[in-house]
């Protein structure tokens, strides 16, 4: 292969077998696929590669040198980070030429421009400032900046790199750049179709070109001559003027987009600007706010930088790699160049994370010496009669899991556990196994599900195996009518109710247990902090277990649940087969529907999923309410076809659902209230419109009411988008059944927020940090934060560092018990 050119084809080929062959480091011709990739990523980098992408193209040398040593999900994930480096690298060498680097004036640095003030502190208001009147000072406020402090932790949510000096040939659309060039022409005019607007045009000229930019200017006011003349007068032919923008391409060729200008007396002079050749912090604003202010501000204070004081130990930032806190903030606000504020932000971000561990450790360990939870009996009569009566064998996975949980009932600290598991690993079951650890000590047990469809479900399942053991169990949710719940009621406050099963009803104010010691909350992402908090106050410092069937990213679970102790049933019981999923466009609909034609002609079942349940003017999608009328009268007239969707009452949705249990209705179109709960092994097909508008995750759960037989099952992913990024994530599901990686890859394409799916998520607000960007950096914090914990439990001799964390983790989380 040749060395300055890589050959991108057999790179793309060899990441695209490795991953049809499912990660098993193939044998070629002449290399494994690891030493194939290691090789050329151990030659140098192509010509005109980034600085950063060389550094990232040698580490993926090392990276595919212990390829071998990583486990299936973490091969799957480094083969598609490489292919989106490679499909990235590509295009930015095969679009672009680099710039020869002109001759070009002295940037002055920002702190050669801050004013001497004396006897700034942190905590001095802004109001008393000199330059913030107190309509600027107000208008502040409305951010809640009030003192200095307020203002340098104030963060920039970006940058723009205006620093990058090219010349006029060397232009790029989408690029922010700045260039420096003598004034051809300049004019200034009132728009001849609306005479509110007013068009100021200069033409720069550089040894290589000539650009036309354009500023607007909207009102009245910009609309007197004097005052355009006054502008023309600014910018004389032959002047020496610097310019910074986005590149953007208009009808009279390239152009940069609304621009910052600024006129220079030689060559040699400085830029005294703010924003022009400079990395510009650009700041969240609120409507009243200008940018301008918040830039000025933050300079103002910026003297108070060195009263300062770092909380993290030096230790710590030696063994880390991090910068001084005083330089980070300098830094993350106007950086003299984009390293140093990769420095800067590192520094910033590690400490968001940082203390966010902290408090999870120093929470857990608090309650490990304040709480007391009662002490279940592990092994006993209920446990052994259940076992007994399993028609089927525990796998590996799910024996460790027990373990794990009943080791931790055995202890007075509350159990906090979180059982992650795919679709069909059998999470309840463990659960079963924890309940009657709780009720065989004499305890009562609860368990709440987000919705009464996945409720209904555990209750069918848990009251066939409990009236085998005589064990009452009642159902309380929304729809349990008024003499019903009264009973359930009084029966849990005399404990002759054991378990209760339920969905938010559980956490109303007349639920009261006699004896709580056990809660179980499935699916909780999907319940809001105070909603778990509730039901934990219900009993005397409760044991804990939480169940969730979309397996959550190792970021996101160490965010959310950093005090929790993380389970994983990653092995799925026998017999389940892999299931057929395939990407369709519109055109091959008519496959779609013969494939469900033979299935239900072969006695099978099937699910046809829709985005919404009536249609929308805003957004294209196929209703479920319209389809079910289109697919029952004309496309599959001689099936029955049943309808359920969020909106239909409890009784209706369990009508629909039985029926479709006992074969009643051969297909079932419904919106995502299928998702969870509904367990129907004659089910092949699932079928899901629009199928771009769902997450990865969500459409694996989908995935999972199938192929829950001895049969072949199928997923049709129909999609009417043609994006790149709609293609690339649902070949991610046609590739992969591993829950893990598909969430991993969901969070890479959408973000944590939207992968939780509720803003009650319990995420907390971070002004850096990236859990898609800044993984490495978290793993790091926690790390550090479990080296401090252990060292110093209480960290009585760090003072500062203790100071520093009531402070920070109260702002980030607000107080709140997230578990």
């Amino acid at each position: 292969m040749d060395r300055e050119t890589p050959d991108w084809i057999r790179l793309d080929k060899a990441l695209s077998i490795e991953a049809e062959k499912g990660f098993t480091d193939l044998q070629g011709n002449q290399y494994r696929f690891s030493e194939f990739l290691c090789l050329n990523f151990r030659q140098n980098p192509p010509p005109r590669t980034p600085n950063s992408d060389c550094t990232r193209w040698y580490d993926l040398a090392n990276e595919y040198a212990n390829y071998s040593q990583l486990s299936v999900l973490r091969r799957k994930i480094l083969v598609f980070k490489t292919r989106q480096f490679i499909h990235q690298l590509r295009l930015i060498l095969e679009t672009s030429s680099e710039p020869p680097a002109p001759k070009l004036p002295r940037i002055v640095p920002v702190s050669e421009k801050q004013p001497s003030l004396e006897n700034i502190t942190l905590d001095k208001p802004l109001n008393t400032l000199p330059g913030l009147d107190q309509k600027k000072s107000e208008s502040l406020k409305l951010l809640e900046l009030y003192t200095v402090k307020d203002i340098l932790f104030y963060y920039p949510r970006d940058h723009i790199d205006y620093a990058r000096q090219i010349s006029i040939t060397n232009l790029n659309p989408g690029e922010t750049v700045t260039i420096i060039g003598t004034v051809k022409r300049c004019n200034c005019f009132s728009s001849p179709k609306n005479k509110n607007l007013t068009i100021f045009e200069l033409i720069l000229r550089d040894n290589t070109g000539e650009i036309k930019l354009n500023r607007f200017f909207a009102g009245s006011r910009f609309n007197n001559r004097g005052w355009q003349e006054r502008q023309k007068r600014f910018y004389p032919v032959g002047a020496i003027v610097a310019a910074s923008g986005l590149v953007k391409q208009n009808k009279y060729g390239l152009t940069l987009d609304n621009p910052e200008i600024e006129v220079l007396d030689s060559l040699g002079d400085n830029i005294e600007s703010l924003k022009i050749g400079r990395v510009l912090p650009v700041y969240p604003l609120t409507e009243g706010v200008p940018a301008d202010l918040i830039r000025q501000t933050v300079i103002t204070c910026l003297n108070s930088i060195k009263t300062i004081k770092d909380p993290l130990p030096i230790s710590i930032r030696n063994e880390y790699g991090l910068i001084k806190l005083k330089d980070a903030i300098n830094n993350i606000h106007f950086p003299e160049n984009p390293e140093l504020l990769a420095h800067a932000r590192r520094r910033l971000v590690f400490d968001e994370f940082f203390y966010l561990q902290l408090g999870f450790l120093q929470r857990r360990q608090e309650q490990k010496l304040t709480q007391k939870s009662a002490i279940f009996i592990p092994q006993g009569q209920l446990i052994e009669n259940f076992n007994e009566l399993l028609p089927f064998a525990l796998t590996n996975a799910q024996k460790r899991v027990i373990n794990e949980i009943l080791e931790d009932l055995t202890l007075e600290t509350p159990m906090n556990r979180l059982v992650q598991g795919d679709v069909g690993a059998g999470k309840t079951i463990v659960a079963v196994f924890a309940i009657l650890a709780a009720l065989q000590s004499g305890y009562q047990a609860a368990l709440m599900a987000p919705t009464e469809v996945l409720a209904e479900q555990h209750y069918r399942k848990l009251v066939s195996w409990f009236n085998l053991l005589h064990l009452p169990v009642e159902l309380l949710t929304g729809s349990t009518k008024i003499g019903k719940r009264r009973e359930i009621h009084r029966q849990l406050e005399t404990g002759e109710l054991p378990l209760l099963v339920g969905t938010h009803a559980l956490i109303q104010d007349p639920v009261n247990f006699n004896r709580l010691g056990l809660v179980v909350i499935d699916e909780q992402h999907r319940f809001g902090v105070h909603q778990r908090a509730k039901l934990l106050a219900k009993g005397q410092s409760p044991h804990v277990l939480t169940m969730t069937a979309t397996p959550i990213p190792r970021t996101l679970a160490l965010t959310l649940h950093g005090d929790l102790d993380v389970s994983q049933i990653d092995e799925l019981p026998p017999g389940r087969q892999p299931i057929q999923t395939t990407a369709l466009t519109g055109k091959e609909r008519t496959q779609a529907y013969d494939l469900i034609r033979r299935e239900v002609a072969q006695g099978r079942q099937v699910y046809i999923i829709f985005p919404m349940i009536e249609e929308s003017e805003k957004l294209d999608v196929r209703a479920a309410v319209e389809e079910h009328k289109k697919l029952s009268e004309i496309v599959f007239p001689d099936f029955t076809i049943g309808l359920l969707h969020g909106r239909m009452s409890s009784v209706e949705k369990d009508e629909v659902l039985t029926d479709f249990r006992d074969n009643k209705n051969q297909i079932i179109v419904s919106t995502t209230v299928i998702e969870v709960g509904v367990d129907v092994p004659n089910a092949t097909v699932m079928l899901i419109e629009n199928a771009e508008r769902f997450g990865l995750s969500q459409l694996h759960q989908l995935r999972g009411r199938v192929g829950r037989g001895s049969h072949k099952s199928y997923c049709l992913l129909m999609s009417s988008s043609k994006t790149p990024d709609a293609r690339q994530r649902l070949s991610v599901l046609e590739q992969s059944q591993d829950g893990f990686f598909i969430s991993e890859m969901d969070l890479r394409f959408r973000g944590p927020g939207t992968v939780l799916g509720t803003r009650q998520s319990g995420l907390p607000d971070f002004a850096l940090a990236s859990l898609v960007e800044d993984q490495e950096v978290l793993e790091l914090a926690r790390t550090a934060a479990e080296k401090i914990i252990m060292a110093d439990k209480n960290m009585q001799g760090i003072s500062s560092l203790k100071q520093e964390l009531e402070q920070r983790y109260q702002k980030l989380m607000g107080g709140e018990i997230l578990t």
